[in-house]
């Protein structure tokens, strides 16, 4: 009897066990995983709101307050937006994700697709408002007690300002959906609507709104169409233009006392858009126009262009446009089947053929900038033609000069070099005159804010420089300085960028410039240089960088500037322990920065109230999901969030840095991934999953998702395996042995270690790591299982490819980049053949898995095809994933979740030998496909 006793507690102890283990990840769990995006808080700091987004399912706005109250929860919400008040949200509500997918199988047509629909709240009195079928909605960017929206609704009954006389006929037929522009007061509710609108905008202080009227192409008795402007204080509505067109490009001065638009008044089916740009003031009694085709000042046979953007500069004197070549059209009365279809490829072309077509919608809606001056009715002023490929204005554009490049006659020097030099100008917007600030460049140029200076790095000299735009003369910055300020860890063969520039000073006298882990300050004549950082970045390896706490409003402003009369604040990211924070200095103090917090954790989204007393951030590690926090101290923290709650019902893992030294004497660090329930006295089987350096992510979150075809990391740790990534360093033109240096000897290293089992150990790679699996498996014979995602494996065959995505060719990444040879294959063959695996497939006999897909647009898929043939061969266990019409990367989810279940049934069979499921006994043949996916054990 006592032992039956006994009996029932010892089952039900193991049965209270088996239910407190955790399980681990399986493949139903990633839909439902969640992130954080768009995290804001208000100006004040009284408001905090963001977005919860699953994987796959509807996302969630929430709304809080600083003590983290729940003020407002958003079903399905999107493209949030708060007043500057901070009285009202404003959220668009997307259909069901159920809804949207059920509607795609039913193969509907875009009108019937479920639709958006507007949420209005007031967060002070808790009331809300919706209204359907919503296109879009817009707040003014100041003043904002008014909110339009474009929606469409059936026409019965309806009331439109702009037609009093209107009225419906009776009829059996369902009315067709007819769009309707509604203005909404937010303190009142008070709505006014438009029929028949189509684009439209605010002015910037919110006093009017302009749009334009848009009627089907048959009818031929209305009145309506044109463009309509409504003074919100009187009331009124005026039509400042006449006629059926394409109107859009609505454009206010910042004054809100000039608005200009492009209108197109051809016939709808013309073939060739003669679009012009006109111009209102409340003093004109319609918009006229200021520029056209025939303009004085348009080159010939050039025209305004459709795709340019409207620009005025701040004082509301100058209007930014774009001209543009005219187009020639197709003739349509051709019988297309009766002419050829042909590519000519010309080795005079700046770009080859490839390049053209797969840049062809951008260069046909290239343009190049031009300026007139509206108030005067002047001359455009054509400031570049097609040969410059740059230009920038300041962002208050007022000054005098605008920035401009032109690489014409480098440009074929692109295929093998990756980039090309540029002429540099500067351009006057009074009279177009030219001023070269430098000659055959590589690097980059920077106009200052007030357009007074020129700030460039120059690649071949490692140097920065100043030009003066008055004294036309230029300066070295950066002159017998003890530190560099080129990429210090530079190891491709091209020349070492910069680390880029931190800010411009508020006074306009000088700029601030990052090295490797601090920041410096210059003055543009050369007078004063100073770090202000005190070089404790390099002293104490860490990487400081200004954090822009900015938060001006006007989409204008993009320009960071820094005030050395004030304290500024750095991010900071400490390289050898990988710990991220938050530091303060004074850049006019010869003090060494305070640190506020710097934690083994990973900051994004760091934002922070005007007066910068309130922050939101969210904080990460490989353990710890991404979660909002709110604080005033970064002493104390406020958790706002908990988005995935789930994963403390799962075994997950740990992540810790690995140091060692590879066999010619290199330190060496990687991250090592450990499941939860990690126990030293079992041996686990490893897989190796690399590119070039990963530790910096150290502190960073893995989600378990199906990945683009990279290890996912989460669910392999989760199963029990560990994970290796290590950091790879390479020596220019053996880039094959450099991934033997480094990952064979870090695999190596742990596997001194008793619970690493070193006859159960992997690889995979994606990618450039996908050419070192190839590689390495030809090498040595360590590794039970090898996973190979859209690898190189020949070298001197992809040398000569097309990266068909961008059109360009690959030399230059085997000269100057990532491919790391440093020479054309003329002048060292024999390096492109070391290089390429394929060479060696007969010392292969590790069993491999390759994914090489048809619409590779980076990697060409028979790289993949002439691996697989040649292990095939040589009857070498092998398989091939051909995801059809899928991409580089992955980007079907149906794909990155079939990939994950092969990857998983690969690696379980090798490397912890479970049956091989039928895909790898037997195959998928071709007449099954579609029927059988083979994951099945038969």
């Amino acid at each position: 009897m006592k032992f039956k006793h006994c009996l029932l507690f010892l089952l039900s102890l193991g049965i209270s066990n088996s239910f407190a283990q955790k399980k681990p990840i399986d493949h139903t769990v990633y839909d439902n995983w969640k992130s954080l995006s768009n995290a804001k808080i208000s100006k004040t700091g009284n408001i905090l709101f963001y977005s919860i987004v699953p994987q796959e399912g509807d996302a969630t706005v929430e709304v809080k307050n600083k003590q983290n109250e729940l003020i407002l929860k958003v079903d399905r919400g999107s493209n949030p937006n708060l007043t500057h008040n901070e009285t009202f949200f404003i959220s668009t509500i997307k259909p069901t994700f159920q809804e949207t997918h059920q509607a795609k199988i039913k193969k509907k047509k875009p009108d019937e697709m479920p639709k958006d629909s507007l949420l209005i709240a007031n967060l002070q009195t808790q009331t809300q408002q919706k209204y359907p079928a919503l296109k879009s909605y817009k707040l003014p960017l100041f003043q904002q007690d008014y909110l339009a929206f474009l929606s469409e609704i059936r026409p019965e009954a309806k009331v439109d300002s702009t037609d009093s006389t209107s009225t419906n006929k009776a009829s059996s037929k369902k009315p067709k959906a007819e769009t309707v522009l509604t203005l909404y007061h937010l303190p009142t509710g008070d709505t006014v609507n438009f029929w028949k609108a189509d684009a439209y905008e605010f002015s910037g202080d919110g006093q009017h709104l302009i749009f334009s009227k848009k009627v089907d192409e048959k009818d031929s008795v209305s009145t309506d169409p044109g463009v309509y402007i409504y003074s919100i204080e009187s009331k009124s509505i005026k039509k400042i233009s006449n006629g059926k067109g394409n109107y859009k490009n609505f454009t206010f001065d910042d004054q809100s006392q000039q608005v200009v638009f492009l209108a197109d008044k051809t016939p709808e089916k013309s073939l060739l858009k003669d679009f012009k740009v006109y111009y209102y003031t409340s003093a004109l009694d319609t918009a006229r126009i200021i520029a056209a085709q025939n303009s004085t000042g348009v080159p010939a046979n050039w025209y305004v262009s459709p795709d340019a953007n409207l620009n005025f500069s701040a004082n509301g004197e100058k209007l930014f446009l774009g001209l543009a070549p005219i187009p020639r059209v197709k003739d349509t009365t051709l019988v297309e089947f009766e002419h050829a279809k042909v590519d000519i490829w010309s080795w005079q072309d700046d770009y080859l053929q490839p390049q053209q077509l797969a840049n062809l919608k951008r260069d046909q809606s290239r343009n190049y900038l031009a300026v007139v001056s509206p108030k005067q009715g002047s001359s455009i002023l054509s400031l570049v033609d097609d040969t410059f490929n740059r230009v920038s204005t300041t962002d208050e554009a007022n000054n005098e000069w605008v920035l401009a490049s032109t690489d014409f006659g480098n440009r074929i020097a692109a295929q093998w070099q990756g980039s090309t030099n540029s002429d540099v100008y500067l351009i006057s917007t009074l009279n177009g005159q030219k001023k070269t600030v430098k000659s055959n460049l590589n690097g980059q140029a920077y106009l200052s804010p007030d357009g007074k200076n020129v700030v460039y790095f120059d690649r071949e000299t490692g140097n920065w420089f100043s030009y003066s735009v008055e004294k036309n003369s230029t300066i070295q910055l950066n002159v017998n300085l003890p530190v560099s300020f080129v990429d210090e860890e530079n190891d491709v063969p091209a020349l070492p960028g910069s680390y880029g520039i931190a800010a411009w000073s508020t006074d306009g006298n000088g700029v601030y410039i990052n090295d490797r882990y601090d920041i410096w300050y210059f003055d543009f004549v050369g007078k004063e240089k100073k770090n202000v950082t005190q070089a404790y970045g390099r002293i104490n390896n860490i990487v400081l960088r200004y954090q822009d706490f900015s938060t001006n409003d006007n989409p204008r402003y993009r320009t960071s500037l820094l005030n050395k009369k004030g304290n500024i604040y750095l991010d900071a990211f400490d390289t050898k322990t990988k710990f991220s924070g938050l530091f303060q200095t004074h850049p006019d103090k010869n003090s060494n920065p305070k640190e506020i917090v710097l934690v083994p954790f990973t900051i994004r989204q760091l934002s922070a109230s005007t007066d910068l007393e309130h922050f939101i951030y969210t904080k990460e590690n490989y353990e710890l999901s991404p979660n909002l926090f709110y604080t005033t101290n970064f002493k104390n923290e406020t958790r706002v969030t908990d988005i995935n709650p789930q994963q403390q019902d799962y075994n997950w893992g740990t992540a810790e840095l690995v140091n060692w030294v590879t066999p010619n004497g290199h330190e060496a660090s990687g991250i090592l991934y450990k499941p939860e329930n990690f126990d030293p006295n079992k041996k686990y089987p490893i897989i190796a999953y690399f590119y070039e350096k990963l530790s910096d992510g150290l502190y960073s979150y893995q989600a378990p998702a199906p990945t683009p075809s990279r290890l996912n990391i989460p669910y392999f740790v989760s199963n029990e395996y560990l994970v290796f990534a290590p950091d790879i360093s390479y020596e220019d033109g053996y880039p094959g042995k450099s991934a033997e240096e480094y990952i064979n000897s870090g695999m190596r290293y742990l596997a001194q270690n008793s619970w690493v089992d070193s006859t159960k150990m992997g690889i995979q790679g994606q990618s450039w790591g996908g050419y070192q699996v190839a590689h390495l498996i030809t090498r040595t014979n360590m590794y039970a299982a090898a996973w190979t995602g859209a690898p190189v494996v020949n070298m001197t065959s992809a040398y000569g490819g097309i990266r068909w995505q961008s059109g360009m060719s690959r030399q230059f990444q085997y000269e100057n980049t990532q491919s790391r040879i440093g020479k054309t294959l003329w002048e060292n063959r024999e390096l492109y053949i070391e290089n390429s695996p394929l060479f060696f497939m007969d010392k292969v006999n590790t069993p491999v898995v390759i994914m090489a897909n048809d619409n590779d647009g980076a990697v060409p898929w028979y790289q993949g095809i002439e691996m697989f043939t040649a292990l095939r061969r040589l009857q070498k266990p092998v398989w091939m994933l051909n995801y059809n019409g899928d991409e580089h990367n992955l980007m079907q989810r149906q794909n990155r979740k079939d990939i994950q279940i092969r990857e998983a049934q690969f690696f379980d069979h090798y490397l912890k030998g479970t049956p091989a499921p039928n895909w790898m006994k037997s195959g998928v043949p071709a007449i099954n496909k579609g029927i059988d996916w083979g994951f099945e054990y038969n």
